[in-house]
């Protein structure tokens, strides 16, 4: 009897240590889902070390935020939420950040998570994942451009793979339709209302030329759906002829610079810069949504925090699927 007791003290002394490595690994635990305190006992600072460098980020460049949100969008669209966008080609492997669509993506943003996960690396060594610092930068970022706070939750690995040929088809375009927008958010999970919060982002930001060409020169009227005034305007930013490939116009020409619901009541004046955003106003079935938002910020900014937190859970990789990186544009 007494030998029975001591073996099952043994096991039960060795699924402890177990459970200990697994957390002290970041694991995640036996069921591996994600958490808010999911580095509660691993690395309780993480959220103030990532928030410490992404101020002085974005103090130094505020187009940061707007940058980092749209690298999280690309990210998270593409097999997920798993810093695949992060991963740097090689001479032998092309990436997914040098897909086409992603070639624009902004390089403070970037810049941005090489920096947080240095500082996390420093005090907590191989615990954090590229992926939910990230998740967590473009959160922190959205609220020092006056966007709404929400909890992140964590415990996503960061993948193991990341091609360029898995990005085509797999990011809104700004000629789709509704159509073609709902379609592709649904395959992702998301309705019409979920999708026309997301666009939101475009609150702060900004588009190159190429992106709005076609719609500021649209020389029949009867399908011209931009200002005339602010089209002409832009016309002198991107001439058709030798336009320069770098210039570019802010998305939301009214209050550029601030996450708020000023991007929905341009689109009532026809001041919508993306054909894709201009859309979500003339199109009946998304325009009671624009005009909600346009009415209540509060509204919108909940919303939209609730997409970022749905989007930031698509498709993520935990427990064994992926790896912790040691630097995120490389993998181990």
């Amino acid at each position: 009897m007494l030998g029975l007791v001591s073996v099952w003290k043994m096991r039960m002394s060795l699924w402890a240590g177990v459970a200990v490595a697994s957390i002290i690994l970041g694991l995640g635990g036996v069921d591996a889902e994600l958490s808010v305190d999911y580095y509660g006992l691993t690395c309780p600072q993480v959220e103030n070390i990532v928030r410490g460098e992404i101020s002085r980020k974005q103090a130094a460049n505020p187009a940061t935020a707007a940058g980092l949100l749209r690298i999280f969008f690309h990210d998270c669209f593409v097999d997920g939420c798993d810093a695949s966008v992060l991963i740097t080609s090689t001479a032998q492997h092309k990436a997914e950040r040098d897909a086409d669509i992603n070639l624009s993506l902004s390089g403070d943003g970037f810049d941005a998570v090489t920096r947080a996960k240095t500082a996390v690396e420093a005090k907590c060594p191989g615990i954090v994942s590229c992926a939910d610092i990230m998740a967590i930068a473009t959160r922190d970022l959205l609220t020092l451009v006056g966007g709404p706070y929400y909890d992140v939750k964590k415990g996503r690995k960061d993948s193991l793979v990341s091609d360029a040929w898995r990005v085509d088809g797999n990011i809104p375009l700004t000629t789709m339709s509704v159509d073609e927008l709902n379609t592709l958010f649904a395959t992702r999970g998301f309705n019409q209302t979920e999708m026309t919060a997301l666009s939101g982002a475009h609150s702060v930001g900004f588009s190159h030329c190429k992106e709005f060409m076609a719609r500021i020169y649209n020389d029949n009227p009867t399908e011209q759906t931009i200002d005339s005034e602010y089209a002409q305007g832009l016309q002198k930013v991107c001439p058709k002829q030798n336009t320069d490939p770098n210039m570019a116009a802010f998305n939301d020409v009214l209050s550029p610079n601030k996450f708020d619901n000023v991007f929905y009541q341009s689109l009532s004046k026809q001041l919508g810069l993306l054909a894709s955003d201009q859309i979500l106003y003339t199109d009946p079935r998304t325009r009671g949504v624009v005009n909600y938002y346009a009415s209540s910020e509060g509204a919108f900014f909940d919303a939209f925090a609730a997409a970022m937190d749905k989007l930031g859970s698509l498709n993520v990789k935990t427990g064994f699927e992926g790896e912790i990186r040691r630097r995120c544009e490389a993998f181990n």
